[in-house]
């Protein structure tokens, strides 16, 4: 099972850099709202491999948590976003 979870996390790490190359490169707002929540997603899932290989289950609630401020924080700016792109 250690071995499953240092694979996963070692191709979790390689999406992570691909998309902080994303969020340095994009050209808009959008682009960059985006790969930031596939970034919040990533150190979740990152964080939930680490979490699984020590069989350590305190640090679950503070997942949950972080996910719905990485979805709560993506609405938000894609409804300031939206209304921005509404004003022009």
């Amino acid at each position: 099972m250690i071995t499953v979870a240092n694979i996963a996390l070692a191709l979790v790490s390689l999406a992570a850099l691909l998309v902080v190359g994303r969020l340095a490169a994009g050209p808009g707002a959008l682009d960059r709202v985006v790969a930031l929540d596939a970034l919040v997603t990533l150190i979740v899932v990152g964080a939930v491999l680490g979490t699984l290989a020590r069989s350590d289950t305190t640090t679950g609630y503070v997942l949950v948590v972080l996910a719905l401020l990485g979805f709560v924080g993506s609405i938000a700016s894609s409804r300031l976003i939206e209304r921005r792109e509404d004003m022009r």
